[in-house]
């Protein structure tokens, strides 16, 4: 009888916590689209770190700046070490390496799962939708943790850290161990942005490659 009891109880703490945990990713959902849904444009400065989290080593650093317009169309330039740029016009993705002229393109992956531009750019039910989503704040910094769903995905964590419900990083890991912390400075929020930003052009005489086409 001590047995059935202990089980029962047991199994009431479960279902309780299973009810309390699903209703806290249903509020750290709803908290996140809250702040996703007003940002339809966003342009910012960004530096991003890659960590070796095994070693703590720094394994690449770059700079640049981005521009989103949600949903589907982003820009991301990096200017240092090495330029690169990665272009979306809401149907395609464009990654041109200009050391090796070349232009890699592949269709824009609605899963929002493989890049950090990618996931801001697309719509926030998607991302909720994708993700489990927990919460935690201090003071007026949220800071927002998403386990992907589905294993077919780059990565196996993403946090969002907003200041004062403004965008200030995100930062990323994968199965290898590694992190990536991304940045945002000189932010604007809403700003115009002409359409034009997000139409790439293929330079004379660069390779292209067509990726899942």
């Amino acid at each position: 009888m001590r047995m059935i009891k202990a089980v029962f109880v047991l199994l009431t703490a479960l279902l309780i916590s299973s009810v309390a945990r699903a209703e806290t990713e249903t509020g750290a959902a709803e908290r996140l689209t809250q702040l996703l849904e007003p940002l339809k444009t966003y342009s910012a400065d960004f530096d991003q770190r890659v960590v070796d989290s095994v070693n703590s080593g720094s394994l690449q650093n770059a700079k640049g700046h981005m521009w989103l317009s949600r949903p589907g169309k982003f820009r991301w330039e990096v200017s240092a070490p090495y330029r690169q740029t990665v272009v979306s016009d809401g149907q395609q993705v464009f990654l041109y390496d200009p050391d090796l002229e070349q232009v890699s393109i592949r269709p824009l992956d609605q899963r929002v799962t493989h890049t950090p531009a990618l996931l801001l750019s697309g719509q926030a039910s998607e991302l909720t939708a994708n993700y489990g989503v927990s919460r935690r704040q201090q003071g007026t910094t949220e800071i927002f943790t998403l386990s992907p769903k589905s294993p077919d995905t780059l990565f196996e964590e993403l946090e969002m850290t907003f200041n004062s419900e403004q965008l200030a990083g995100l930062e990323l890991s994968d199965s290898t161990g590694q992190r990536t912390a991304i940045n945002f400075r000189n932010v604007k929020n809403n700003p115009s942005i002409n359409n034009d930003r997000f139409n790439f052009h293929i330079p004379t005489g660069a390779d292209v490659i067509r990726e899942g086409q």
